[in-house]
């Protein structure tokens, strides 16, 4: 049977679970975490340990996701603030035309399905972001945010 994965040098723990239809490469991901249906994690990109990606997400080149973190069902994370396809030139744009702008998700951190993540914010520590929300700002340790754009609604 012809496989159902395209995993290029990535860096495995022990008893990670990976489920068809998948793209990864370049990326990290730790001990005990599951990837599910549909998922691509790009190169440089970590997950930690314990972590659960749920269906159709994407983590982008530049996304730092700490251990014990959820992250639902078609959550997208973005990594360029200003996306191009062609330079002003005319001419495609390469790796070297943009910068990475990176992203961390800390310990313990809940993101709810089709949540878009723009870059260069930290979601804080045990903290969750609503389902369908749009993350623009940093996201304080232990807090609860939700909406577009995502705002604070509950405070530990």
């Amino acid at each position: 049977m012809e496989s159902k994965k395209n995993i290029n040098n990535v860096t495995l723990g022990e008893n990670v679970k990976i489920f068809d239809f998948v793209n990864l490469y370049g990326c990290k991901i730790g001990d005990n975490s599951k990837i599910g249906t549909f998922v691509e994690i790009q190169k440089g990109a970590t997950i930690g340990s314990d972590c659960k990606i749920s269906s159709h997400s994407f983590i982008c080149e530049g996304v730092h996701i700490g251990n014990r973190v959820f992250i639902g069902h078609n959550v997208t994370f973005i990594n360029d603030k200003y996306p191009k396809a062609a330079n002003e030139d005319g001419s495609m744009q390469t790796e070297k035309d943009w910068v990475c702008i990176e992203t961390v998700v800390k310990d313990g951190a809940s993101i709810g399905s089709s949540a878009t993540i723009l870059c260069g914010v930290t979601i804080g520590e045990n903290s969750i972001v609503g389902a369908g929300s749009v993350v623009t700002k940093d996201v304080p340790d232990g807090t609860t945010v939700f909406g577009n754009p995502a705002k604070i609604m509950l405070k530990s």
